[in-house]
């Protein structure tokens, strides 16, 4: 139910079902081309993605394998929780409560954090750790490259550092700094790269919504696509040793 709930918000805040599109709540604060920090136009179809992922989680919760895992026990209460939390930054945005938003986003960042623990800390099957994967690394790296985004939304909203010159060093150090959280979620984890594959995906826009002829910065551009294309460099090796690790436990298993 809580994650129907979110698709449904999730269809509304695009303008399918009446709503205002997200890009355009708020005042427009949230558009593609609102600060140095807003990822391209393009970038949010990964929500596609997170929800249909989502979905799938939802359907495989109703199997009796899941109903059994300790791992699930866990996890399903902060699944949930993130759903609803997400509908809820959508109906805040759609009532252009952008001070809200910030914190309501930053309460999912940390649900998903935990999940993401939970999920460093499971023993179940593949299957099972294969379905969290794909269902909540994506979400968690997508959400922490939008968080960045609506804090400098909504301090660009009280027309925080209009004009000043530090604006786009700092936007080029907060790319950095967001590269590097995504290859720390590829060591903490384990090779796990979901969650760094989706924040450069955001990272990757946020450098082509400096170029498309909006609010253009070659500076953070460069440095938004250098730090991306370094994240997946990053995340494709870690993955790749990781598998390395598996093949070779199997056979020592032998």
């Amino acid at each position: 139910m809580a994650v129907l709930l979110a698709t449904v918000g999730a269809f509304y805040g695009s303008g399918a079902l009446g709503g205002t599109p997200t890009a355009n709540a708020a005042g427009g604060r949230l558009g593609a081309d609102s600060t140095l920090l807003a990822p391209g136009t393009g970038a949010f179809s990964i929500w596609s993605f997170i929800y249909t992922a989502l979905l799938v989680y939802a359907v495989w919760q109703l199997t009796a394998k899941a109903g059994l895992s300790q791992s699930q026990r866990k996890m399903r209460p902060w699944a949930g929780a993130s759903a609803v939390i997400n509908a809820l930054w959508i109906g805040v945005v759609q009532l252009g409560w952008l001070g809200l938003s910030v914190l309501v986003i930053v309460v999912l960042l940390g649900v998903l954090i935990r999940i993401f623990l939970l999920m460093k800390r499971s023993s179940e099957s593949v299957t099972e750790r294969w379905i969290t994967a794909l269902a909540f690394g994506p979400y968690l790296g997508w959400v922490t490259v939008a968080t960045v985004a609506n804090v400098a939304a909504w301090l660009s909203s009280m027309a925080v550092g209009d004009g000043a010159e530090w604006v786009t060093p700092l936007a080029m150090v907060l790319v950095v700094v967001a590269a590097l959280i995504a290859v720390g979620t590829v060591h903490f984890s384990g090779g796990r790269v979901a969650t760094a594959l989706a924040m450069a995906w955001g990272i990757a826009w946020i450098g082509i919504g400096r170029t498309d002829g909006g609010l253009e910065s070659a500076p953070v551009s460069i440095t938004a696509l250098c730090s991306a294309a370094l994240v997946v460099f990053f995340a494709l090796v870690a993955g790749f040793a990781r598998r390395i690790r598996s093949i070779r436990a199997v056979e020592n298993a032998i």
